[in-house]
């Protein structure tokens, strides 16, 4: 199969676009910039500079390398840069999406699985919850995400587009560019530094390991007939900062984190809105899919994955 990655050199890209390569499909990676590593399988990974925003390139990418599939991650990512450049992410996450969408059409290609986010759903209403929850968000990065979304749906209605939208949950791993829990943690834990965040003993977030995510996003675009088109991808637990401080100081003796009181601020500075654990189970039950690792497994891989890559550098 030919897929179609935008954000192909991004973190979550990336892990996906290798999953695809070592499965024997062919991937065509569309994104403004690309990891400086060696292309080992350029008969299957093709690289094409570009940005969403530019329809023209878009459209030239599909009808020249002609895939079957759309695996659309390319956005601004995160709640500070949201609120930092609202103009830019409206341009890029929507405007660029539909793009995305307008290139499928020309093409032909009728599948596109949507990264989106549990920032789609604003504040959680119980600790738990699952796709029917009513979609509230309240900063610019979760509005753009629930636009899209919609906008999928318009074109599903006109254009017989099938547009399958994944709600994340802070997906983690080594490769993860942004200091945010549990990197920051880690990496701290690492180097011998003690960190203490200001906030967040009361806020519980589910985590999602990279390697889990990957598996439901090719559990997606391989399944047959979709009865959905939103599935909620995540642990389907939720841990307490504190928690997540305590797990990192276990697998790493010596750490020296701690957690303030309250809830957790992205940068220390705006505070999040109630969350909690998503409701896995339709994900489970119509994709045959279902996370390996719990947080704890998680960040154990994860630290292994960072020693070893540490070990490497010094060799």
């Amino acid at each position: 199969m030919r897929i179609l990655v935008t954000g192909g050199g991004g973190f979550l890209g990336t892990a996906v676009s290798n999953a695809l390569i070592a499965r024997g499909d062919t991937v065509i990676a569309f994104d403004t910039h690309f990891p400086e590593v060696r292309n080992t399988s350029p008969d299957r990974y093709v690289r094409v500079p570009g940005d969403i925003t530019d329809m023209a390139a878009l459209a030239q990418t599909v009808l020249t390398h002609k895939p079957q599939s759309v695996i659309h991650c390319a956005a601004i990512v995160g709640v500070l840069s949201s609120i930092g450049s609202p103009n830019n992410i409206v341009r890029i996450n929507v405007e660029g999406s539909v793009n995305v969408f307008e290139a499928m059409r020309i093409g032909g290609i009728k599948r596109c699985i949507h990264i989106s986010s549990e920032e789609a759903y604003g504040a959680f209403r119980t600790d738990r919850i699952d796709e029917t929850h009513p979609l509230e968000p309240v900063l610019p990065y979760g509005i753009c995400k629930a636009t899209v979304e919609q906008l999928g749906r318009t074109y599903r209605d006109l254009h017989g587009l099938e547009v399958i939208n994944l709600r994340t949950s802070w997906v983690y791993g080594p490769a993860l560019p942004r200091d945010r829990i549990p990197r920051n943690l880690v990496m701290a834990a690492l180097e011998g530094r003690p960190l203490h965040i200001p906030h967040g003993a009361d806020t519980a977030i589910d985590h999602t390991w990279v390697d889990d995510w990957v598996e439901a996003v090719l559990a997606a675009l391989d399944h047959d007939k979709h009865r959905y088109d939103v599935y909620n991808i995540s642990s389907g637990q939720a841990c307490t900062v504190t928690e997540l401080a305590q797990i990192v100081s276990e697998l790493i003796p010596g750490a020296q984190l701690s957690v303030g009181a309250g809830l957790y601020r992205h940068g220390n500075q705006i505070e999040l809105v109630k969350k909690g654990a998503l409701d896995i189970s339709r994900a489970e039950a119509e994709l045959g899919w279902k996370p390996k690792y719990d947080i704890r497994r998680g960040l154990a891989a994860y630290v292994e994955q960072m020693r070893t890559s540490t070990q490497h550098s010094v060799d």
